[in-house]
């Protein structure tokens, strides 16, 4: 038996002398170029426990230890459990990383001692709710977030719009989210477009989930709904913990919104030059009417019917019947 593989007197072999003793396996299992797998078997059935053990370690020998691995499958099979180990260790990185800063930023947030209270106010008169924000704008606004599911009839909303502009000319920085079906009215379109051209910045979603105003990140005023008895009315939330969960509804909404479309100059400013005709056109486009049958309803050939399209196209300041749809319903000539 040879000495790589059986050593004299219980000395441990070197690297150099297993490596050796691998080669000379190879050379003597190798004849004319194939492989004798009955020697094979006895020489690694009878190697020293060091030298099968440094065979394992190197991938050298396969799972049943009775047949040698080529050195080119060995490295493979290595780099293949690196490249496995580092993809888990990267992922658990990932997800510790992630804990770290879910840990952090619940020890950061703010809030409440155990006895803090959250001080509100409730009104169920809206004049008396106005006053309110009054006083509280009065007493130093930097940030006005608003969101909108409707708006008051004109004499209320041209007052707002009043108290408004006086917020803005003092240096507020203002946001309103509005939902679609709250902008079809011509007094809210003429009230957004106030605030557009004086600075605030209005976007538009489908729907908007509350009625509320956040002031500098810290108040809270939304609408509290008919009661069991069908009385309205608002409440005031005076606290920062309570604020920054509302500013993230709200961030989430408008980031999710569209902005408000300013109305075109020129003739696309109103609808009063629209011919009782041509407002019928509009309609039955709204109700998705094909051209043949917009054509058959007004008893007009299809030419004059796409005259009259080219017509309100132009009068409304649009370049496509979409888009000249979208302004009719903006200005709510269609319903």
């Amino acid at each position: 038996m040879h000495a790589a593989q059986n050593p004299q007197g219980g000395r441990q072999p070197t690297v150099s002398e297993l490596r050796e003793a691998y080669l000379a396996m190879l050379e003597r299992i190798t004849v004319s170029g194939a492989r004798d797998s009955m020697t094979e078997t006895e020489e690694l059935r009878d190697a020293a426990p060091e030298f099968a053990r440094w065979l394992r370690d190197r991938r050298l020998v396969d799972p049943s230890g009775e047949r040698l691995t080529p050195p080119e499958r060995a490295m493979r099979s290595v780099l293949l459990e690196h490249g496995r180990l580092l993809r888990e260790t990267a992922e658990e990185l990932s997800r510790d990383t992630q804990v770290l800063e879910d840990l952090l930023s619940v020890l950061t947030a703010p809030r409440p001692g155990p006895r803090e209270a959250v001080e509100f106010e409730y009104f169920t008169d809206r004049s008396l709710t106005r006053q309110r924000l009054e006083e509280l704008d009065s007493a130093g606004l930097d940030e006005f977030l608003a969101m909108r599911n409707g708006f008051p009839d004109q004499q209320v909303l041209e007052a707002s719009l009043t108290a408004d502009l006086d917020m803005l000319a003092g240096g507020v920085r203002m946001r309103m989210l509005t939902s679609q079906q709250a902008v079809r009215s011509q007094t809210s379109a003429r009230y957004l477009q106030a605030l557009i051209d004086a600075g605030v910045e209005v976007r538009v979603a489908p729907t908007v989930p509350l009625h509320m105003n956040i002031l500098d990140r810290a108040t809270v005023v939304i609408g509290a709904g008919p009661g069991p008895q069908g009385e309205g009315g608002d409440i005031i939330l005076h606290s920062t913990p309570v604020a920054q969960g509302f500013i993230k509804v709200f961030t989430h909404a408008w980031d999710l919104a569209q902005p408000h479309a300013e109305r075109q100059t020129g003739r696309g400013r109103s609808g009063c030059e629209l011919s009782a005709q041509e407002r019928e056109v509009l309609v039955l486009l709204a109700t998705g009417a094909k051209d043949e049958t917009i054509a058959r309803r007004l008893a007009c050939s299809d030419r004059t019917l796409r005259r009259l399209l080219n017509q309100i196209m132009e009068k409304l300041g649009a370049s496509s019947r979409f888009e000249a749809g979208v302004t009719a319903a903006r200005l709510g000539l269609v319903s």
